[in-house]
């Protein structure tokens, strides 16, 4: 059984005495702790070998307990530790075989103290190499989506992790006509929500006390949580239709 690297029971624990379930039960069931998870991200994971859910004779996805408890540890080590999936996945694997293994680090871990004058968290990133494998796509969607201000490297022409993430779900779309042109409106909207969040914690971010800055980390993730549900639920309601 694996143990919770941050220590906590995690969402798998309600899950443990639970039959196969769907996708959308596990969806569910990670939601409380992961707000931010999508049916999407679920399969992605999937896709780069963190579950091996079975799959039914007419190919629908169903997770065992053990499942949903390995994608909360993986969403966990995501969060609170900033480790790529590659790692996340070695490590968990070698606590399954028993190993006795030590938590890799990736930049400053989350809610860890910080100096007065320390700088801000640094968090995963992957080449870009390292992005288009992983996002099954090619030079020229990952060209185009950037010129659109979907995705954009960073100063090294590195990408935060979160690209991954990103651009797997810009090709998903793309499979029902949705092209790149078209989610502009996504990134603005995406943008003006980032910035009431970021204008709400500010007075906290500029604080020196280094227990109110961890503070403000949990504060910007409380709010984009509240944000993105309440987006949820206005695009739902604007299309009249209930979803999982």
């Amino acid at each position: 059984m694996l143990q919770t690297p941050s220590g906590g029971a995690g969402s798998g624990t309600a899950a443990r005495d639970s039959g196969p379930m769907s996708i959308g039960t596990v969806l569910n069931a990670l939601r409380d702790e992961f707000p931010e998870v999508t049916i999407s991200k679920i399969r992605f994971l999937e896709s780069e070998g963190l579950i091996e859910p079975q799959r039914t004779p007419s190919g629908y996805r169903k997770f065992s307990p053990r499942d949903v408890e390995r994608l909360g540890h993986v969403l966990r080590m995501q969060r609170d530790h900033y480790l790529p999936l590659k790692v996340i996945r070695e490590h968990l694997d070698a606590m399954e075989r028993g190993d006795a293994v030590q938590l890799p680090v990736v930049g400053r871990q989350r809610g860890a103290e910080e100096p007065e004058e320390a700088e801000r968290p640094t968090v995963a990133r992957i080449g870009r190499d390292e992005l288009l494998a992983a996002a099954g796509i090619d030079e020229a969607d990952l060209r185009e989506w950037e010129s659109y201000g979907l995705l954009a490297p960073l100063a090294e022409g590195v990408y935060d992790a979160e690209a991954v993430t990103v651009a797997a779900l810009v090709a998903e779309l793309g499979g029902f006509g949705i092209e790149p042109r078209h989610l502009r409106v996504m990134k603005a909207a995406a943008e003006r929500e980032a910035g009431l969040v970021d204008q709400v914690v500010a007075p906290l971010k500029r604080h020196r006390n280094p227990q109110t800055r961890v503070l403000a980390e949990a504060r910007t993730k409380e709010l984009a949580a509240l944000t993105m549900k309440l987006h949820s639920a206005l695009v739902k309601a604007a299309l009249g239709v209930r979803l999982p």
